[in-house]
C-alpha cells in the first residue's frame, strides 16, 4: 500500500507546475503547516524569552614597575611579568578559591543542585576571562602595562562585586609573593653568609698561623734576609782577617825569640800553615792535593807542639808567655764568634732556600682566602640588596599591581543575542513546517482529484460524485475544529511553558548561547 501511495504521489507531481502543486498542498495542508510552524516557533521564542541575560563587568589593573632605579636595587620579582600573571591566575583561579566566591556570593543557584561542585567551578573558570595589555603589540616583545580581568554572571551588581574580588586577589596574592621571595632571598642569604663566614674566619687564622709558624722564610722577607746574609759574610771576613792578625803577630814574636824548634817556633809555623791552607780554601775544594799536604802537616805540627809543651817557665820567658797568653784569649773569643757567625749564615741562607717553598703555599692559602673572602663580599652585597628589597616590599616599593579601573555594574547585557536567536528560531520553525507537511504529503496514499486517478490508471472514469455535506456533518466539522483549535492552544501552552521552564534560570545554556553569539 505504500508503495502504491508512494507511485500515487510522483505521478501526481508529474502533473501541473510547481506553484499550481504548492497551491493545492497549501490548501490541503495548511493547518498542519500552520500547526507545526506555531507549535515549533512558541518552544524556540519562549525558550529564547525565558533564558537570563547575561552580564560582564571588567576591571583593568595597571602593573606598576620599580620606582627605584634597578641600578640601585635589583627587582625581587625578577620574572616576566606575563609569566608571573599566569602563574597567579593558576592560583587564584583554582577550585578551592573558586569555591569560596561562589559560596561568598550564591553564584549559580540554579545549577548548584544540579551539577558538582568541581563542574561548577570549571563553569565559573570559563566565565572569567584575562587580557593582557602591552604598550608595543607589533614589537618582537611587548612589555605588558596592565591587564584586564572580566567575569560574566546572571546579575549586574553581583558580576562587579565578583570582578572587584578578583583583582583584588590579584594584587593581594602578588604582594604576598614578592614579600615572601624577598623574605626566602634575604633568609638563604643569611645563612649562607654564616657559612662562608666561618670558612672566611678559618683561612684567615689558618693564614696567621702559617705566617706565624714560618716567620723569617716569608716571600716579603728575602730581601731583609739577603741584607743579613751581606752583613753576617762581611763580619765573618772582619773576623778571619783579625784572625790572621793575631797570627801574624804571634809568629813575629816567635820570630824575635830563640827559635829552633821551642813550642814558639812550632806555634809560628803552625799559624803560617793555618794561615796558607785559609788561602788556599779560599780558592780551591778540600780535595786539592796542596790542601791535603796543608792539613796534614798542620795535624803534625799541633802534635809537636803538644808534646813539647813546656810544664812551666818563670823569670825572663814571663813577659813573652803574657804577650802570647794575651793573643790565645782573642782567639778563643774570634772562633767563638767565626762560628756564630757561620750558624747564623747557615739559618738565613736556609731561609732563602725555603722561601720559593713557603712562597708556594702562602700563595695557595692567599687565593682560597681571596676566594672565599670575594663570596663574602658578594654575599653581604646581596644581602643587604635584600633587605632593601624587603623593605621595599613592605612599603610598596616595588612593582605593584593597582587598579586603575574598578569593575562597576553593566548597564547592557552581553548576551544572549535574542534578536538573532528569534530569526535562527523563525528560520528554523519554517524549515520544521515544511518539512512536516512533506513528510505528511509523501505518507498520504489519497487521490485528491479526477485528473490524478486518470493519470495514474488506464481505466476510464465515468463519473464524478462530489462529496455531500449535510447540517449536521458541518456541525460536526466545527466541533471538531473547535476540539482541535483548542487541543492546539493546550500543546502551545504546555510546549512554550515547558520551553520556558527549561530556559528560565538556565545559565548554562545561555553562556553557551552569549559564546556562540559573540
Amino acid at each position: 500500500m505504500n508503495e502504491l501511495g508512494v507511485e500515487r504521489g510522483m505521478t501526481r507531481r508529474r502533473g501541473g507546475t510547481g506553484l499550481q502543486m504548492a497551491a493545492e498542498i497549501w490548501s490541503r495542508r495548511k493547518w498542519l503547516a500552520i500547526l507545526a510552524f506555531a507549535v515549533s516557533l512558541v518552544a524556540l521564542a519562549s525558550g529564547v524569552k525565558a533564558l537570563p541575560a547575561r552580564w560582564r563587568a571588567t576591571a583593568t589593573v595597571l602593573v606598576d614597575r620599580e620606582q627605584v632605579p634597578e641600578a640601585l636595587v635589583k627587582p625581587s620579582m625578577t620574572g616576566e611579568a606575563e609569566v608571573r600573571l599566569q602563574t597567579l591566575s593558576q592560583k587564584i583561579l583554582s577550585r578551592a578559591r573558586l569555591g569560596d566566591l561562589i559560596d561568598r556570593f550564591s553564584l549559580y543557584p540554579g545549577l548548584r543542585a544540579r551539577i558538582p561542585r568541581e563542574a561548577l567551578a570549571e563553569k565559573m573558570r570559563r566565565d572569567i576571562e584575562l587580557e593582557m595589555r602591552g604598550v608595543q603589540p607589533g614589537a618582537w616583545r611587548s612589555t605588558m602595562v596592565a591587564f584586564a580581568l572580566s567575569y560574566s554572571g546572571g546579575a549586574p551588581e553581583t558580576v562587579a562585586e565578583v570582578t572587584n574580588a578578583l583583582a583584588s586577589f590579584f594584587i593581594e596574592e602578588n604582594n604576598r609573593i614578592g614579600q615572601r621571595q624577598a623574605s626566602a632571598t634575604s633568609d638563604l642569604l643569611k645563612a649562607r653568609l654564616g657559612e662562608v663566614k666561618g670558612q672566611l674566619e678559618e683561612q684567615e687564622q689558618r693564614l696567621g698561623e702559617f705566617r706565624a709558624r714560618h716567620s723569617g722564610e716569608l716571600p716579603e722577607q728575602v730581601g731583609a734576609n739577603l741584607a743579613v746574609l751581606d752583613r753576617l759574610n762581611s763580619d765573618l771576613q772582619r773576623n778571619r782577617e783579625r784572625q790572621l792578625h793575631i797570627l801574624y803577630r804571634r809568629e813575629s814574636a816567635v820570630e824575635r825569640g830563640e827559635g829552633g824548634d821551642g813550642p814558639e817556633a812550632l806555634a809560628g809555623r803552625l799559624a803560617a800553615k793555618k794561615r796558607e791552607l785559609s788561602e788556599l780554601r779560599a780558592r780551591y775544594s778540600e780535595k786539592y792535593p796542596d790542601v791535603i799536604r796543608l792539613q796534614a802537616e798542620i795535624r803534625a805540627l799541633e802534635s809537636r807542639l803538644e808534646e813539647s809543651a813546656p810544664a812551666s817557665q818563670e823569670g825572663e820567658g814571663g813577659g813573652a808567655s803574657e804577650a802570647r797568653a794575651e793573643p790565645s784569649e782573642e782567639m778563643r773569643s774570634l772562633k767563638a764568634e767565626e762560628t756564630k757567625l757561620r750558624n747564623q749564615i747557615a739559618a738565613y741562607q736556609g731561609r732563602i732556600e725555603t722561601a720559593p717553598r713557603t712562597e708556594q703555599e702562602i700563595q695557595q692559602l692567599t687565593r682560597d682566602y681571596q676566594t672565599t673572602k670575594e663570596l663574602y663580599e658578594s654575599l653581604l652585597k646581596k644581602d643587604e640588596e635584600a633587605r632593601l628589597q624587603g623593605r621595599m616590599e613592605q612599603q610598596q616599593m616595588g612593582e605593584q599591581f593597582r587598579i586603575l579601573d574598578p569593575a562597576v555594574p553593566p548597564r547592557v547585557p552581553v548576551g544572549p543575542p535574542r534578536s538573532r536567536l528569534y530569526l535562527l528560531a523563525l528560520a528554523v520553525s519554517l524549515a520544521f513546517a515544511a518539512g512536516v507537511v512533506a513528510v505528511a504529503e509523501q505518507a498520504d496514499t489519497s487521490f485528491h482529484s479526477v485528473d490524478d486517478l486518470r493519470e495514474f490508471s488506464r481505466v476510464p472514469v465515468l463519473a464524478s460524485i462530489p462529496q455531500i455535506v449535510t447540517r449536521a456533518d458541518r456541525r460536526r466539522r466545527l466541533l471538531r475544529f473547535a476540539l482541535g483549535a483548542a487541543a492546539a492552544l493546550l500543546m502551545l501552552v504546555m510546549i512554550g511553558g515547558g520551553s520556558w521552564y527549561f530556559a528560565h534560570d538556565n545559565e548554562g545554556l545561555a553562556s553557551l548561547l552569549s559564546r556562540g553569539g559573540s
